[in-house]
């Protein structure tokens, strides 16, 4: 094991500077990289742009070049932290003053080794404790950020690191590229069958879900009551709903014995619905439960007696416009028992939903290799990351074999 130097950041960097502030928009002007531009991941998400005036006295001295790294110093406490290694565009760019640009000393940091090293302090939580709060937002001041120690390796070896870790992340980002294709696949193939089942489709038949099957509230146990609550069946919650899974996560409560007879239980071929919840975009939100559950009272299952479930599920997760609609609520989202039982679904002959059903699973079951395939390739990544700025990443090496 090597045993790396930790200096200080502030001994390893030219400069540290922060961006400007601009309330105009020009959609003719110089690219601003703001916090939605930055991934978790650290990578750049160009879906949302936003142009400021190139005649703005922040732009000359604010602008980025290749080997930048932005530290978003600034954001929602779970956020702050995010790193970005500046690449560069095929266009000029800025920044805002929600971050940091550091430029390393050449002769001692490489850049791309120094912004794999700050993303990986955001993951394991260490700005969080860094950071002041307010209401909504948090700060990792200037002084606490160059107060960091860096494991040092040779220079070489960090260029190595980077050079590793930008392969496996690439790994996983085709991973995650193909499961969204696969994604969009099974709603494309449905969509392509059967039509969008929020219009007025007059191809089939419909009914409503009331029709259909049975319609089963959750609810929540006495609290009251501890031996409700222990080793049995796993309770879900809404925080459990997560598409595009096709499943429930595990859930982190499960009920006793007496907790299952005071809850409510449904089979695994029920479809479990997003009906109450903080935020309305998430009524609506499906899966199939997969196995035996219980649940809360922020979720009905639909126990189709007669469509294939996941036919319906499929059908729901496309048509989540028609379940949104019952929603009453500003702010938060509610769909009760009668009226998520009036909503009104397409019921196409048996034939079709089997046909449909045998093309998703084949979709299913590949989306699920890559799910395995990427958890694989994250617990790589992770190992890498400690090996690599703990020292030991080459402990396997021949002396000198890794320079």
């Amino acid at each position: 094991m090597t045993e790396l130097r930790r200096p200080l950041l502030e001994d390893l960097v030219r400069e540290v500077k922060p961006g400007f502030a601009c309330g105009e928009v020009d959609p003719n002007g110089i690219f601003q990289v703001r916090m939605n531009n930055v991934t978790k991941s650290g990578d750049i998400d160009l879906g949302k742009q936003r142009r400021v005036p190139r005649n703005h006295p922040g732009v000359a001295k604010n602008k980025l070049l290749a080997g930048d790294v932005l530290f978003n110093a600034t954001n929602s406490p779970d956020l702050v932290g995010k790193t970005l290694f500046w690449s560069g565009l095929d266009e000029e760019a800025v920044y805002s003053n929600h971050f940091q640009r550091i430029r390393t000393d050449g002769e001692k940091l490489d850049p791309a080794y120094l912004s794999r090293w700050l993303s990986c302090q955001f993951e394991s939580g260490i700005f969080r404790g860094l950071c002041k709060q307010w209401v909504n937002q948090a700060t990792v001041s200037k002084e606490s950020l160059l107060a960091l120690r860096v494991p040092l390796p040779p220079l070489p070896e960090q260029r190595r690191i980077a050079a590793v870790l930008d392969q496996v992340d690439t790994l996983r980002a085709k991973r995650r590229e193909a499961i969204a294709l696969l994604d969009d696949l099974a709603q494309s193939i449905f969509l392509d069958m059967f039509g969008d089942p929020a219009s007025c489709n007059a191809l089939w038949d419909r009914k409503t879900i009331g029709e259909l099957g049975v319609v089963v509230t959750g609810n929540t146990p006495s609290r009251a009551r501890p031996e409700n609550y222990g080793e049995g069946i796993e309770w879900i919650k809404t925080d459990n709903i997560r598409p595009p899974e096709l499943n429930p996560s595990q859930a982190a409560e499960h009920l006793t014995v007496a907790g299952e007879k005071a809850g409510r239980v449904v089979p695994a071929e029920s479809i479990l619905v997003t009906c109450i919840a903080g935020s309305p975009a998430s009524i609506g939100n499906a899966v199939l439960a997969g196995r035996r559950v219980a649940i809360n009272q922020q979720i009905n299952a639909f126990i189709s007696q007669d469509p294939l479930p996941r036919f319906m599920l499929e059908q729901i997760r496309v048509g989540k416009a028609l379940i949104q609609q019952k929603s009453t609520g500003a702010m938060t989202g509610l769909v009760n028992k009668t009226q998520f039982s009036s909503i009104s679904l397409m019921v196409p002959p048996m034939s079709r939903q089997q046909e449909f059903v045998c093309r998703v699973e084949c979709v299913d079951s590949q989306r699920a290799r890559n799910v395995r395939h990427l958890a694989a390739l994250d617990e790589l990544f992770s190992s890498l990351q400690h090996r690599a700025f703990s020292g030991t990443l080459w402990d396997h090496e021949a002396p000198g074999e890794a320079a």
